[in-house]
Parts: structure tokens; sequence; C-alpha cells
């Protein structure tokens, strides 16, 4: 029996579960989010975030090609570089804007000395985004909120995602749950997004609906507060939709 294997079923009689290892994990997603240089910020962020099945939901392997988009800090980024692997790749979006105010520097530093050789750093605004096309999937995580605000045309932007994924690819889309009606008026002073504009606005652009994820929904979320406000327990614990979009196997080579 191997030192790993005997380990773990120690583990399991101990304490109920075994012990993660990523050299014994199979799944690609599992074995990044358990892999031992993520960053102790990150890991603090993981039991509200859910990265393993998110990404698990959205169907990431090994091998694939992925864009990160609006990615900030890059939390995705390097769950993502790990469980696509070295024949995989991604591709780290941001515009100025988060750059400008918190992205840049802890982005910077995540990347540095190619700690994270399969990605490739975007600093573009959508207009000049660099994305190749034939991309396996694409992400967009708590950011679709910020485009009214930050005046961001989403219908060149769905265009785009559409036209840079493969026919069959993957565009997963995660947001704070806004109140019903509230479209996305509420995206600057809220920081939330009503979930049937966004999925109205994808399905326009050519988009279809494939599933929904309720892993990070939250019932007790009044869906009336700031997620910044210190009156809450902050913006991990609010409700989210987690919504998974697929370009159609024979889709024209642009969107709608």
């Amino acid at each position: 029996m191997s030192f790993f294997l005997t380990f773990a079923l120690l583990a399991t009689a101990c304490f109920g579960a075994p012990l993660l290892l990523p050299s014994t994990i199979d799944d690609p997603v599992a074995a990044a989010v358990h892999h031992p240089n993520r960053l102790a910020s990150d890991l603090a962020r993981d039991a509200n975030r859910q990265p393993a099945r998110i990404l698990d939901f959205f169907a990431i392997k090994r091998g694939m090609k992925v864009a990160d988009l609006m990615a900030g800090d890059g939390y995705y980024t390097e769950i993502l570089s790990r469980a696509v692997g070295a024949k995989g790749q991604v591709y780290c979006q941001n515009t100025a804007i988060p750059l400008k105010v918190f992205a840049d520097a802890p982005l910077t530093a995540r990347l540095a000395e190619s700690r994270l050789a399969n990605v490739v750093r975007l600093d573009t605004e959508f207009a000049d985004s660099g994305l190749p096309e034939g991309l396996d999937a694409a992400i967009l995580i708590r950011f679709y909120h910020d485009f009214g605000w930050q005046e961001v045309d989403r219908k060149a932007f769905n265009a785009l995602v559409f036209r840079v994924l493969k026919p069959g690819g993957v565009f997963g889309v995660v947001d704070h749950h806004a109140q019903d009606g509230a479209g996305i008026s509420e995206g600057k002073n809220l920081h939330r997004v009503e979930a049937t504009l966004v999925r109205e606005e994808l399905e326009a652009a050519g988009f279809v609906f494939e599933a929904q994820s309720y892993v990070l929904h939250n019932p007790d979320d009044a869906l009336d507060w700031n997620i910044f406000s210190r009156e809450h327990t902050g913006r991990d614990t609010t409700s989210r939709f987690v919504y998974l979009f697929r370009k159609p196997l024979n889709s024209p080579a642009t969107a709608k």
C-alpha cells in the first residue's frame, strides 16, 4: 500500500474524510483548488466562493483554453491555470478601472516570475481585447453588474464573448442577485444585477441558457444591501446566481 493511500485511510478513520492531496486527486479542478502553493488570502475565500463546485459546473478540463474576463486580482485565474494544466491556456483580462482601483498590484505579484506560466495577462478594453478565437470557455465572475455604471456596451461585450468562443463553448456567469425589477440599476449602489436581465441579454446575443447552479444561493439575503456594507458579513455571503450558457454548435461566426 502506498504512503499516500495509507495516510488517506488513516485520515478517514480519524476525521471521517480523507485529506485531499493534489498528487492523488483525479479531478483537475479539485487538484487545483487543493494545490499547496495557493495563497493564504485565496484559501480564506474558498468556503464562501466554492470554486471547485463552480468550475466543475462550468466543465473546466485539462487542456482547455479559457478566458477569465474582468479577472480582478486573479483568484480564479490561478485555479484555472492549474486546472487546465501545461497544455492549456488561461487569458487573464482586465480593463483599466479594476486595474486602477484594486487589481494591478496583487495581480502583478501573483503572476511574477512566470509563477503561472500558462497565463497570458491582457490589460485591455473590450474593443481591443486581444482574446483569440476558438476558446473552450470564458467566465465572468461578479462583474456584469458593473457594466452599467462603467458604461460598458453590453451588447458589444456579449458579441465579443460569443465570437471568441468555439461552437459548443461555455460562458459561465456568476453575480450578486438584485431584487426583481432592478435590472442593472443597482450596479453601482448595491453592486447587484437582476438575474433575469443577464439571461435575456445573453440569449439575445445568441447564447443558449443551459443550466443554473444554486450552490451560492442564500435565502437569507434580502437583496437590498451594498455588498461592501460594514453592517453585513461581506460580499461573499450574498445570494449569487450561477449561470451556464453555451454557444450553439451550429452558430454563425458572430452574434445576432
